[in-house]
Parts: structure tokens; sequence; C-alpha cells
């Protein structure tokens, strides 16, 4: 179960549903967008309007993550009230968990987990559950009891839901789950084939995420003023728009570029790249260590996106643009350094967890055996 609050939280849940055909081709697995249960209001509110903070108020986003984060006395009013709102507008849902009899349920959003801890606790069902966590660090909102087993990014994430009361026996450090193909290994020279790319300069990858959002003009108008001759490849995610705006825009011709909309070929377009210029999702940061690039961070939302940030830069993994005028002296700063750029991708590859989509699927069938975990 997911939830489209953002676009990570549904890709990791894709990135599971593959791996457990992969790994049990026999078992019947299914994904659920919990948000495509609910009205068309409670689902505005609840992941359009993420994206609106996001575009608009990024510092309100900020500051609701930081004190959600804070410690409650038991039975809260504000989560008490939070979960009566849930359970008023996502019936649908409850109904579904009290009618199907699934051996054990995968999240990789907090709102099903916090809707089936209630459950349990009420003995209205007794399904197993695991919790994956899709972001660096964790949060209080992930911790739902009772659940047989939360996954983690990091050591950091998992001892922070300890501090919150989870057993450390019910946490395992997997990294994020991506999609099953960041495993496999792919040539240079098959993907740049594959792209009409040529591999005689460096190559700078700039993301603008599924949704196309943020100053991608700019950005990608900043990472043409570099003097050293690159190769630019942009990728415009589903926003037509900023795929015309950018097919729009003079390239020197020290330069070669390319423009992408939206594409499933990622991972050859990040086989190939040296830095990786986006966002600090979790999802595209493990997809970015998991082919060995450095990335280039801008924008980061603050709350968890400003963890992940904080992580690849004390891991060394990355480096952060801070104003979109700096880019051009930082990006030529590194591709002039030889020596510093695959000191940062040696790190990339070390963080990596490329496998963590199999890794969690075996980690759910083996507890899909057990008893569950009385309230």
């Amino acid at each position: 179960m997911s939830a489209a609050v953002g676009a990570g939280h549904v890709r990791a849940a894709e990135a599971l549903e593959k791996a457990f055909r992969i790994v049990a081709p026999d078992a019947t697995v299914k994904h659920i967008d919990v948000l495509n249960l609910t009205n068309g209001v409670f689902r505005r509110i609840y992941g359009k309007a993420y994206l609106d903070l996001v575009n608009h108020a990024p510092h309100v986003l900020g500051y609701m993550y930081d004190w959600m984060d804070k410690p409650r006395r038991p039975k809260y009013p504000m989560d008490r009230l939070r979960v009566i709102v849930e359970k008023i507008n996502l019936g649908k849902l409850l109904d579904l968990l009290r009618r199907e009899h699934w051996d054990i349920i995968v999240n990789t959003h907090f709102l099903p987990a916090e809707l089936i801890a209630m459950l349990r606790k009420k003995r209205a069902i007794h399904t197993r559950q695991i919790t994956v966590t899709t972001d660096f660090d964790t949060h209080r909102l992930w911790v739902n009891q009772p659940c047989e087993l939360y996954t983690t990014a990091t050591a950091e994430g998992a001892a922070y839901l300890h501090s919150w009361g989870v057993p450390a026996e019910h946490t395992v450090v997997s990294g994020i789950p991506i999609d099953p193909v960041f495993a496999t290994e792919k040539s240079r020279e098959s993907c740049l084939a594959a792209h009409g790319l040529v591999g005689d300069r460096p190559i700078i990858l700039q993301l603008a995420g599924g949704f196309g959002v943020g100053p991608v003009a700019h950005l990608f108008t900043s990472i043409l003023n570099i003097e050293t001759p690159v190769q630019v490849i942009a990728v415009s995610g589903r926003n037509a728009k900023a795929k015309k705006q950018l097919e729009g825009i003079a390239v020197p011709r020290r330069h070669r570029a390319a423009i992408f909309g939206f594409t499933d070929k990622i991972d050859e377009l990040m086989n190939v790249a040296d830095i990786v210029v986006t966002k600090p999702g979790g999802l595209t940061s493990s997809e970015t260590l998991a082919r060995g690039a450095v990335m280039a961070i801008v924008n980061p939302i603050p709350g968890q996106e400003i963890r992940n940030s904080d992580y690849l830069l004390e891991s060394r993994a990355a480096i952060k643009i801070n104003n979109l005028p700096t880019a051009k002296m930082k990006l030529e700063a590194l591709i002039n350094d030889p020596a510093r750029l695959a000191e940062l991708k040696a790190n990339a590859r070390r963080l990596a967890r490329p496998r963590a989509a199999f890794e969690i699927a075996e980690l759910a069938l083996n507890a899909a055996s057990r008893p569950p975990h009385r309230p």
C-alpha cells in the first residue's frame, strides 16, 4: 500500500511489487494507492496540497514536518483528530482491510500503516504489516504499533525509531526500495549508444522529478554557462510546458544537450552521468547512489529532503548548490577536479543499496509465515 503524496511512495511500492513478482512468482501481489479509495476533497488536501506547499510555501511544509515530529503525550488530541478524519474519509480502505485477508501488508506510506494499527488494536483485523520508510531519516508519524517490521535506509533512521519505542529487533536497515532494474549492471557504452550520446566529455544529468516542478529552465541555463565543454541531459518529467521551454533555449556550441520528457530509462541516463543535478528525494537519491553518480543537490524541500541532503553531504556523496547563480561555479569546480569527482563517486557506490526491494520482499515473505504481534 502506498499514497500518492509526491511520487516517491508510489514508486517505492511499484519497485516492491516488481521484486515480489521476481522472488515469489506464485504469490498473489496487489498494489493499492490508498488515496484512490477516498473522496476527491480528501485526496486533494492530502496529495495535491502537498505539491502546492512544495511549490509555493515550502517553509510552511518544513515547519509542519518538524512540529509533527515532536514528542506527544499518549492520546494527544491532534493525533486523535487526525485519525478520526482519516477514518471518516477512508471508509473504503477500512472495509477492504476487514474484507480481504492478506498474509501481509507492506506500507510505503504511514497513512495505511496507522489505520491498520488502529484496527489491530481494536482486534478488528489481525493482518501482519511491514512499514517501509522512504527517506534517509525517519519521523514520528512512521511509528504505528503493532507492526511486525520497520525497514529503514540508514542505521540513524533505525536508531530514531528505537527512540520512539520501536524494539531494535523489529527494525532492519535495508535501504530504500528502488526499481529492480537498478540492481542490473549495464555497460556505459551500451547506455550511451541507446540514447545517441557520446561519452567524450563530462555528462551532467538534470532531473525535474516526475512532475517537472521547480525552476527547470533557470537551472538548465545555469548549467549551460559552464565554460568547460559538457554533455547536458535534461529530463522534464510529465511537464510538457517545461520541456518546450528547455527546447527553446540556445545551447552554446561548446556543449551538447539532449532533452527528454517523461522516460522510464532513468537508470540508463544515470548510468552514463557523472553528476546528477536534482532535489534529494529518497527514491531519486537512492537511484543516483545505485548508479555511482555524484548528486548536486538543489532546492531541497524543508523537512525530509533537508535531512536527506544532510546525510548525503555528511557521507561525501554529494555537493549542494544553495543558489542557482552559483551552479556554474560549483559544477565547474567539481568537473575540473577529477580526483574529487572520483572520490565522491566511490562514496556513492559505497552507500548504494540497489537490491533493497529484493531484500524487503524476502523479509516480508519470512514475516508472513510468523504469527502476528498482538497489541
